[in-house]
């Protein structure tokens, strides 16, 4: 590997260089530059208040929790993924033990979780039969995952079921997971071979990389002893982002590699010259960042203290990409834009997730001036979740009766 191949590494790891390459698409849009879309910025306006309407339905008095897995799991907790309460019969030291395995037990829950998140399609569906409910897409493959991770699925400790770790992984069939996510051929779900494969690759992963996830079991919950060797109780979320991605980068199928190095969520665009490693890419990096994002909360239960979350972008995902295009901020200059299915290596994709990206700022900063709130006050993370999540979920149900995006992906399980 070449230095300079090192440094594009390095850098296309980083959250500043999703905000750059996608910079960098948006102003060939607003050059009139790209084959696919343009962008109506006189829109902004119309969508801000559509995400503050949205987020005034969800949370009245505007104390908006953070965007993360956690959202989707509702009041189902139960121990070890509950933090215990101090007990008087134990010692300041076993509190803070017990402590810490609840941490790790929600660290192997969220990874495992947010790695199942891909979209599911919209034939799917979830009988949670605790709860007697019918659940679809995001909250129906979060519930479904809980339900795994109580039964030890993804464990081989028969005692400590509800944990996570490399050998549980590794040895999990097509058929366990459909037995998961109740698949049948009534009840379809995209991308379940796709799903598996990326379980496999976690477990390699783990066993793989000592050092970050322990050994004897190696679990993804060992990250939360890696973090504090290295960074004591405060850690930066920009760098956060970058240990996920070095260190989960290998799970990844299918993607772009430089210098043999698997990049992950990262796509070239025939618009960026290519003038040396890594310049025509524009990374996104989607399911890792709402991993780090789904990390903060246990990492914060185990006493670290999560900075700088605006360092992270906006989701490029359908959800917020459908509100973008559903209501007019995002126009595709062709009608093949939304009469085919476009792979996720597209530039038609590439192009409408980067101007996403962009646009989330932008409406962010919209609706922070709405609301008269600083970016403390509503951060990124809370934006998303209030939020333009919400609400791009909302209009595409109030535009179609799937609820379906507005431009369709051929998913493979593994990007969205």
């Amino acid at each position: 590997m070449t230095p300079e191949e090192q440094a594009a590494i390095a850098y296309l790891r980083k959250p500043q260089a999703i905000r750059d390459r996608t910079q960098q698409l948006f102003d060939l849009c607003q050059a009139n530059e790209l084959e696919h879309f343009t962008c109506d910025l006189a829109k902004l306006d119309r969508v801000a208040d559509y995400v503050v309407e949205t987020t005034q339905q969800l949370y009245p008095d505007f104390d908006v929790p953070f965007h993360s897995r956690w959202r989707h799991f509702g009041p189902r907790l139960a121990p070890p993924l509950v933090a215990p309460t101090a007990e008087e019969n134990k010692d300041v030291a076993e509190q803070a033990q017990a402590k810490r395995e609840s941490a790790k037990a929600q660290l192997d829950l969220a990874i495992v979780s947010v790695l199942l998140d891909a979209g599911a399609g919209s034939q799917w569906r979830y009988q949670d039969f605790v709860a007697n409910q019918t659940l679809v897409r995001s909250e129906g493959l979060a519930v479904a995952s809980l339900r795994a991770f109580e039964r030890g699925f993804f464990s081989t400790d028969t005692v400590s079921l509800a944990q996570v770790d490399a050998v549980g992984l590794k040895y999990l069939t097509e058929a366990d997971l459909a037995q998961v996510f109740q698949v049948s051929d009534e009840n379809p779900i995209v991308g379940l071979s796709g799903r598996l494969l990326l379980l496999h690759q976690l477990g390699a992963a783990l066993e793989a990389q000592p050092d970050w996830f322990g050994s004897n079991p190696a679990r993804p919950g060992n990250l939360l002893d890696y973090l504090l060797n290295r960074y004591g109780q405060s850690l930066d979320a920009g760098v956060l982002l970058t240990d996920v991605l070095e260190s989960f980068g290998s799970i990844w199928p299918g993607r772009v590699t430089l210098a043999e190095t698997n990049l992950g969520d990262v796509w070239s665009h025939p618009a960026l010259s290519h003038q040396g490693p890594g310049t025509n890419l524009v990374p996104f990096h989607k399911l890792s960042q709402w991993l780090t994002y789904s990390l903060v909360e246990p990492l914060t239960a185990a006493g670290v203290t999560v900075t700088n979350l605006d360092a992270l972008t906006g989701l490029a995902e359908y959800r917020n990409g459908g509100l973008c295009v559903d209501l007019e901020l995002l126009v595709p200059k062709h009608p093949e834009v939304t009469e085919q299915v476009h792979l996720p290596s597209d530039p038609v994709v590439v192009e409408w997730r980067a101007l996403t990206v962009v646009m989330l700022d932008k409406i962010g900063e919209r609706v922070r001036q709405r609301l008269n709130k600083s970016a403390e006050e509503l951060p990124l993370i809370k934006v998303l979740e209030g939020g333009t999540w919400a609400a791009g979920r909302r209009i595409a149900q109030q535009l179609r009766p799937t609820g379906a995006p507005p431009i369709a992906i051929q998913s493979d399980g593994t990007v969205f």
